[in-house]
């Protein structure tokens, strides 16, 4: 069983179809990257998966169990939604709540609707909140307000919240978009290891291809709302990718070898 399975999925905002018969599936325990130009899809794709937007047509599963299908939202998606974490680009804390209490908010699918109105936590949630802000090595910082922390600590509370959920799919749309290289770097390295110790699928979407490249082995591409590439990063040409980017690349993307012409790069079943 897939960690998640997509079939088909298609979604048209207006006249501009933003995905186009979308399919692929993510295993437990792979990190995938997700690249594409601005407008491609990536964003859309991801918000899909976790269920806050529906899609015209199509289905997403998440370990079996479904999102959606065909136009709706499943019954059940909060159930199945508490196994996905969702790391925002714009980190998504609430500014004058403690670092500890933004995280503890993962918990709040386990708890009495009582106590997490009032955002009462145990002993046992806090300690558990605790040692996910110390796996990503910002415990110092527990009892700050978030508003007070950098961008690169405040995306790594996003992803201790993640672990205090006790997230099995990990799902982050541009995480590092806005943050310098060594934040950047940093955030990465937690989501690999994230990944690596926790058995989690993580799917991140990536402006920055040489990142993408570094950190996984495995790279879906998407053009104009489709999947146009689907396989391991080392296939990946740079005829490719200006094909895949055009006027964006910019020259701070590696350089790759011309191995193959883009046509012979779409192991993608038509």
């Amino acid at each position: 069983m897939h960690a998640i399975s997509v079939s088909n999925l298609s979604k048209t905002f207006g006249k501009r179809r933003a995905l186009d018969e979308v399919s692929l599936s993510i295993a437990s325990g792979e990190m995938v990257a997700l690249i594409g130009a601005s407008g491609s899809g990536k964003s859309t794709l991801l918000r899909h998966l976790s269920g806050f937007v529906a899609a015209d047509k199509g289905e997403v599963r998440i370990f079996g169990e479904p999102i959606q299908a065909n136009g709706r939202i499943a019954r059940n998606v909060r159930a199945v939604r508490s196994q996905i974490g969702f790391i925002f680009q714009q980190f998504n804390l609430v500014g004058r709540l403690t670092l500890l209490t933004n995280v503890l908010t993962g918990q709040l699918h386990r708890i009495p609707t009582h106590r997490s109105l009032l955002k009462l936590f145990s002993r046992e949630e806090r300690a558990i909140g605790l040692k996910a802000l110390a796996e990503v090595g910002i415990d110092d910082y527990a009892f700050q307000r978030a508003s007070t922390l950098s961008g690169g600590q405040q995306q790594r509370a996003a992803i201790a919240r993640a672990l205090v959920q006790g997230a099995k799919v990990v799902l982050a749309d541009e995480p590092i978009a806005s943050l310098d290289p060594e934040s950047s770097r940093k955030v990465m390295e937690i989501l690999a290891r994230v990944n690596r110790d926790h058995g989690c699928a993580v799917l991140v979407s990536l402006h920055q291809v040489d990142i993408a490249m570094k950190y996984c082995k495995r790279v879906v591409a998407m053009q104009h709302g489709r999947v146009v590439f689907d396989g391991p990063v080392d296939q990946l040409s740079e005829t490719f990718l200006q094909e895949l980017y055009g006027s964006e690349l910019c020259a701070a993307q590696p350089c790759l070898p011309p191995t193959l012409p883009a046509s012979e790069l779409y192991p993608v079943a038509a």
